[in-house]
C-alpha cells in the first residue's frame, strides 16, 4: 500500500557518511529522493545491476523514498482473506519486518513491512539525504554509481 510507482534504473548520485545500504539519490522528475540497496539493507550480498533492476518509490512516514530490487516481476493485488500471519521461526530470528504471507494459487509471497525495514533512524536520515544533496536533471538509465 506504500508502493507509489516503479521506474527502471537511472542516474545514482551517491552521498558520502550514508549507512552502506543506501546507494545514494535520485532526480526523480525535480524531485530528490534517497534510495536504498534492499539486497544490502537486509545484509545480503550485493548484485550486479542489470536491465532488468529497477526502484521501487514508496512512500513511508510522509517521505518518498526508491528501493533497489533485481527485478519486479509482476504486481498483483492480494485480498486480505489470502493473506497469514508469518510463521514464528523462534526468538532468535527477526521476522517484524514480514507483514504476513500472500497466498495466491500455489505460491506463497512475503509481504514486506517496509515501515518496519528501515527503523525511524534510517527514515529520518534518508530524508536528510535528500534534502541536502543537489541533484543534477538527469533521464538517463545509466546508473552513476561510482
Amino acid at each position: 500500500l506504500k508502493v507509489r510507482e516503479i521506474i527502471g534504473l537511472m542516474s545514482i548520485t551517491a552521498v558520502p557518511r550514508t549507512p552502506d545500504f543506501v546507494s545514494g539519490v535520485i532526480n526523480l522528475r525535480g524531485k530528490v529522493i534517497s534510495t536504498i540497496d534492499l539486497r544490502l539493507k537486509f545484509g545480503m550480498p550485493g548484485a550486479e545491476r542489470t536491465e532488468e533492476t529497477c526502484i521501487i518509490v514508496v512512500d513511508v512516514g510522509g517521505v518518498a523514498m526508491g528501493i533497489i530490487v533485481d527485478k519486479v516481476s509482476e504486481v498483483m493485488d492480494i485480498s486480505p482473506d489470502h493473506i497469514e500471519d508469518a510463521p514464528s521461526f523462534g526468538v532468535a530470528v527477526d521476522t517484524d519486518f514480514i507483514l504476513g504471507m500472500g497466498k495466491t494459487g500455489n505460491r506463497v509471497t512475503i509481504l514486506l513491512d517496509i515501515g518496519k525495514v528501515l527503523s525511524s533512524e534510517d527514515i529520518v536520515a534518508l530524508a536528510s539525504a535528500a534534502k541536502a544533496v543537489n541533484v543534477p536533471a538527469s533521464d538517463d538509465k545509466e546508473n552513476s554509481d561510482d
